[in-house]
């Protein structure tokens, strides 16, 4: 560990310790929570165990990236099979999303040959084109209602003010394009299909059949919502929105089609700890439930409970409020979950705050921000899900190797 006035250097050889650099450093005089002689190994940016990705960038820096570790070798592999998920989360792609205009190319900078990968990291770039920081200069001495500015700068003393730095959601590119490789991974090796739509938008409530929705219903609408009625709804209350100064959240709902029983596992990295800890970790995310969720406070043990019976090769059950998941493990049934997001927390309407030195002081937001960030969460929701699930098949491949 390093020093920067001169204190004692903690032992090279516990550095990687988290626990231990702490005790030192407390026993030091350092103050808990922000110890400012240690080099810093606290910042969430790597997920995920065997299928690991870690992200990297900041919103108006040169650009914001992602390096894919634990990806098998010779998996087809091409810059177009990321910029498909990208391009659904790029910004200005509808009235409906911020106007800030990005083409969001991804360039993949190692990990392939050939069209195959390699086995060795993969490194994807992509540069901010339109990056404008000046446009945040107001917000230099300003912490944003609801927004990670004190808090970050509580924790490391330090914050990027263009844009919410490395806090904003276009951190998020480096989760698509992981994404978007697991997806062909998944694809390839088990045929698991992941899909996700927003289901709802504040009041404004969908019906879709889990079932059977596609991706190119979900695409057919620039709400992501595969349900026309409701998306006509949704598209009117956003602008309303917008025009009003104001902002929106809602749902996104995903399933997972031929997910094979196994992946998971009892206690703590259940499969569907393992997706919550995905989903919320996401911007703007606010909760997390699979299959009855919440609603099986409602209903009896007899009404819950998923009857097995025989299918064509596994037992099957003929309801699934499990969510495809008992026990912390999948049991061959379709995932289906859902995410709820609040509404976007810059808003161009007056608040009350207080500036750096804690003085009160009134904020007016300028820049270019979403409305609804429902629309660009879909492929969000889809990638933590197929970073989490590749990352489960891969621990399974280690378990599964003799014969049962």
């Amino acid at each position: 560990m390093l020093s920067v006035d001169g204190t004692p250097d903690i032992d090279s050889e516990t550095s990687s310790n988290l626990f231990v650099a702490y005790i030192q450093a407390t026993e030091k005089g350092l103050k808990p929570g922000r110890p400012p002689h240690l080099c810093s190994m606290t910042v969430g940016s790597t997920f995920g165990s065997l299928f690991r990705i870690s992200t990297w960038g900041e919103s108006h820096g040169a650009g914001v990236g992602v390096v894919v570790d634990g990806c098998p070798p010779r998996l087809p592999l091409t810059a177009e099979h990321l910029q498909a998920d990208l391009n659904r989360r790029r910004p200005g792609q509808s009235s409906l999303t911020t106007q800030r205009s990005e083409a969001d190319t991804a360039e993949i900078l190692s990990g392939l040959f050939e069209g195959l990968t390699t086995g060795s990291p993969i490194a994807v770039l992509v540069r901010n084109s339109d990056a404008d920081p000046a446009s945040y200069e107001h917000l230099r001495s300003i912490y944003r209602p609801s927004h990670a500015d004190y808090t970050y700068e509580a924790k490391y003393g330090v914050r990027d003010w263009r844009g919410g730095g490395r806090s904003s959601a276009r951190e998020t590119i480096g989760r698509v394009a992981g994404g978007a490789v697991a997806r062909q991974l998944l694809r390839e090796a088990v045929g698991i299909e992941v899909l996700a739509w927003v289901s709802q938008v504040h009041t404004i409530t969908s019906e879709v059949n889990s079932r059977t929705v596609s991706l190119e219903q979900v695409e057919s609408d620039p709400t992501r919502c595969p349900d026309p009625g409701a998306a006509a709804a949704i598209a009117a209350t956003i602008d309303a929105a917008r025009s009003d100064g104001d902002s929106l959240g809602g749902i996104v709902t995903c399933v997972v089609r031929h997910v094979p029983p196994g992946l998971g596992d009892p206690v703590f990295d259940r499969l569907e700890a393992d997706l919550a800890k995905g989903m919320l970790s996401l911007p703007a995310s606010k909760g997390f439930d699979i299959g009855s969720g919440f609603d099986a406070v409602t209903m009896t043990g007899l009404e819950h409970n998923d009857p097995f019976v025989p299918g064509e090769r596994s037992p099957t059950t003929t309801s699934n409020h499990s969510g495809g998941v008992q026990g912390g493990i999948s049991n061959g049934s379709d995932l289906l979950f859902r995410v709820a997001f609040k509404p976007t927390a810059t808003i161009s309407s007056p608040q009350e705050t207080v500036d750096i030195s804690n003085s009160p002081t009134t904020l007016e937001a300028k820049g270019r921000h979403d409305p609804c960030v429902l629309p660009r969460a879909v492929p969000l929701v889809e990638s933590m899900a197929l970073l989490t699930l590749a990352d489960h098949w891969l621990r399974q491949q280690a378990v599964d190797i003799l014969p049962t």
